[in-house]
């Protein structure tokens, strides 16, 4: 399935771009949803894939719902330990949302449509409208990052240990946790593993959304770097909201001058990797398809290229005396600044922050049997030496 994220700034018009381009691929002939936690002007507001036009579905993400339902369940699995424990059960009309369900509701509608109930639709394509920068490069790395905390705080290998929990609960004077709690975890687990192959995926790509200005302008330049971090690719950068580019009036020939340079600007720094396509000022809002069709957003292409190669290499030195090779990790990193990066080794991962993007990188194989003797950005590339450890380096004679 083809998948389209958009984002960008906030206020530039993400949820408008990313409803002009599902319905340009649904006129494409592709059989499309759209997913967004927004309204839509002209669209169906259920939460269920409903028909917009022949060939578009859409859907509407309610946070609330889904944080009530999860509270719910989770009651009803842990009623055992609440019970033992006295505590009083949260009925359906008290329960509110807390920070944080947003993210959580949108990856389990993304699993609903990956592999769950709705990808029986047989859908060609899905486009989903993302929070803005840099939320929703956080929210893409959220799968992969609970996934870890889930391995770290409840492993799998110690539900082999049942049998002993008994036992080991009288010597540590505390209930162990119970297999409940070990099959939610397998559960989230595979659903989370789910989302994060759909955000990997070689057909998955991300439409960037913003209007030109100088604001715009340094969001996406931090968000080139965050984008190669997470290894993330943008098939497209809309302009939108852009103003006539002669007009008599002093005050709009001026804003209009300003978005002209940052344009200019974009077209050199994204194309011809990413084109640039401009989104006139319509002058009013936008109402249903009709007016959607005017913004002339492309139809995403049915199968993006692939990536030619693994975004991140290994570059082997030789050393000059013949000794064992340096190997150099490289990470392109577009746009990045020496004083927001930051680097810190941890057993066998890297801890990579670049400004206000973050990731934890498990290290090649060949990479943990070495310590790290330097790091250095040049020319947008980040290359971290690693130097054979001697005592973990396997022996040549």
């Amino acid at each position: 399935m083809r998948t389209v994220l958009v984002t960008g700034p906030g206020g530039a018009g993400r949820t408008t771009v990313a409803a002009a381009s599902a319905l340009a691929a649904a006129e494409g002939g592709s059989r499309t949803l759209l997913i967004s936690a927004e309204a839509i002007p002209g669209f169906p507001d259920g939460t269920a894939p409903t028909e917009v036009t022949e060939g578009l579905d859409h859907a509407r993400i309610d946070s609330g719902e889904h944080f009530r339902a999860e509270l719910t369940e989770l009651q009803k699995r842990a009623s055992g330990a609440l019970d033992l424990l006295g505590a009083g059960r949260l009925e359906g009309e008290e329960i509110t949302e807390l920070p944080g369900s947003p993210q959580l509701a949108l990856l389990h509608t993304l699993h609903r449509a990956a592999v769950g109930d709705w990808s029986a639709r047989g859908y060609d394509t899905l486009v989903v409208d993302l929070p803005p920068l840099p939320d929703a490069l956080a929210l893409l790395a959220l799968p992969g990052q609970l996934r870890r905390y889930l391995r770290r705080l409840l492993p799998a290998e110690r539900q082999a240990a049942r049998a002993l929990r008994p036992v080991l609960a009288q010597l540590a004077g505390v209930p162990m946790p119970a297999q409940w709690l070990y099959e939610a975890a397998a559960r989230k687990d595979t659903e989370l593993a789910a989302v994060q192959a759909l955000i990997e995926d070689d057909a998955t790509t991300l439409r960037l959304v913003a209007e030109p200005g100088p604001t715009a302008e340094d969001t996406l330049r931090a968000a080139r770097a965050g984008l190669a971090l997470h290894g993330l690719r943008a098939d497209l950068l809309v302009a939108s909201r852009v103003l006539p580019r002669h007009s008599s009036d002093p005050f709009f020939a001026g804003l209009a001058a300003q978005q002209e340079k940052c344009l200019d600007h974009w077209h050199q720094e994204w194309a011809p990797d990413v084109p640039v396509h401009e989104a006139a000022h319509q002058g009013r809002e936008l109402q249903g398809p009709a007016d959607l069709a005017e913004l002339e957003v492309p139809a995403p292409d049915a199968r993006p290229a692939g990536r030619a190669e693994d975004p991140w290499w290994i570059e082997e030195a030789p050393d000059a005396e013949g000794g064992t090779a340096t190997l150099t990790w490289c990470l392109p990193l577009p746009g990045a600044a020496k004083e927001d990066l930051r680097l810190v080794r941890r057993g066998d991962e890297l801890l990579l922050t670049v400004g206000p993007f973050h990731r934890i990188a498990r290290l090649a194989s060949a990479l943990r049997r070495c310590t790290v003797s330097g790091a250095a950005l040049t020319g947008g590339v980040l290359r971290v030496r690693f130097t054979p450890d001697p005592a973990l380096w396997p022996r040549t004679s």
